[in-house]
């Protein structure tokens, strides 16, 4: 376990830098039993990579809010678990987290097997939960409210793809995909926008381990499509790609950003992904919130992980704010006011939601990571993605939106 305190003369200093903050009432120096917010990344794990900074971004936060005077005229304290991208180490953390430090929220849970398993510690103790997984079944989960995610499920996803096709003038979408657990999701949200608009799709699904696929490529030009989906991974993908190569397919391509990549391009001739389109959720780049990250953290290029639970951590503190209680109940009861309020005030960080607040403004948070708007059931209703295509060997990027 790690934790981050921060120290009564950093309360102070930070207090006096931001006089102009005394007169809101909420900003009194802290006082009084801390409000404890908990993280749960991987440190270690296949998701180690990640954990350690998104903890940092959190840190960062919590150390600038409390240099303000903290939430509620209370020091918010910070306990940070490693869930060892597993979900039993995950629940014991998790346990630990709820039942020993009593914290508010927990932040940040990375896979969706331990999110899926800490999700019912979570809302049978009324502990608030954000978090960066993607599988569509976490929010289809009976969490009563108490889970929210920022990381695009896979029906929005498949949206995108969906409105790029149009976007490039197709009206005939086939999709090559092999059995994976949201490959018919996002097939039907694919559909959905597709059809609304004229078209038609068809899918096939194939085996991913097959050495050639010059048979699924004959089906998928039966269909006369204007563009082809590829939803496969990378080793699938690159013998698919050389045989819509050889079988002189000239429409658009569209793949994900996890299989047409620089190892990708790497292994096949040039000419083979050429002009191949590459989608992913991005962070929102340019933006105020993203910047402010970049300058809190001191890295130039956060990972769209750690521009996340930047947004946890600024929406959480701003809904204990506004509920006027630290309860993970007020939390899940506040969380959409502070959001996604309408005509609410543009807010990009936690210090100056508390100001809105404090002046009864409604609040309307555009985050790191995106619009941070959520549905009924807790997933983000938009985010931003990346547009990229392969243009002589290389990646460029076309647009982030």
């Amino acid at each position: 376990m790690t934790e981050f305190l921060t120290d009564r003369r950093t309360l102070l200093g930070g207090a006096a830098a931001l006089a102009g903050l005394a007169a809101l009432p909420k900003f009194a120096l802290a006082q009084g039993a801390p409000i404890r917010i908990g993280t749960l990344t991987p440190l270690t794990g296949s998701g180690g990579p990640y954990g350690p900074l998104m903890v940092k971004a959190v840190k960062a936060v919590v150390d600038e809010v409390n240099a303000a005077g903290g939430v509620l005229g209370r020091k918010v304290e910070l306990i940070s678990e490693d869930d060892q991208t597993n979900p039993e180490a995950g629940v014991r953390a998790a346990r630990k987290l709820i039942d020993v430090d009593k914290v508010s929220a927990i932040l940040g849970t990375w896979a969706s097997s331990v999110t899926t398993a800490v999700a019912p510690l979570c809302w049978e103790s009324k502990t608030f939960l954000c978090t960066t997984s993607g599988a569509d079944s976490i929010t289809l989960l009976p969490h009563q409210g108490y889970l929210v995610r920022t990381q695009p499920n896979t029906k929005l996803q498949g949206r995108k793809f969906g409105e790029f096709a149009l976007a490039q003038g197709a009206k005939r979408v086939f999709v090559l995909s092999p059995q994976t657990p949201f490959a018919q999701s996002q097939f039907e949200s694919m559909t959905a926008i597709v059809k609304a608009a004229g078209g038609e799709t068809a899918m096939l699904i194939y085996d991913d381990k097959k050495p050639a696929y010059r048979s699924e490529i004959d089906e998928a030009l039966r269909f006369k499509p204007d563009a082809i989906v590829l939803g496969g991974y990378t080793p699938d993908t690159s013998v698919i790609l050389k045989d819509l190569f050889r079988a002189g397919f000239s429409g658009t391509k569209l793949a994900f950003g996890y299989s047409v990549n620089q190892k990708l391009l790497d292994s096949v001739p040039a000419d083979v992904a050429e002009k191949t389109f590459i989608l992913s959720p991005s962070p929102a780049e340019g933006s105020k919130a993203y910047e402010r990250l970049v300058k809190l953290i001191g890295v130039a290029s956060p990972d769209p992980y750690t521009t996340q639970i930047y947004d946890h951590i600024n929406l959480v503190l701003m809904a204990i704010a506004l509920a006027g209680d630290s309860s993970g109940t007020a939390v899940k009861d506040n969380i959409r006011k502070v959001s996604q309020a309408p005509g609410g005030t543009k807010i990009d960080n936690a210090i100056d939601g508390f100001k809105a607040i404090a002046a009864k403004q409604a609040v309307d948070y555009d985050g790191a990571s995106g619009p941070c708007d959520f549905t009924e059931i807790g997933d983000i209703s938009d985010s931003k993605f990346r547009y990229e295509q392969v243009q002589s060997g290389k990646i460029a990027l076309v647009k982030i939106a």
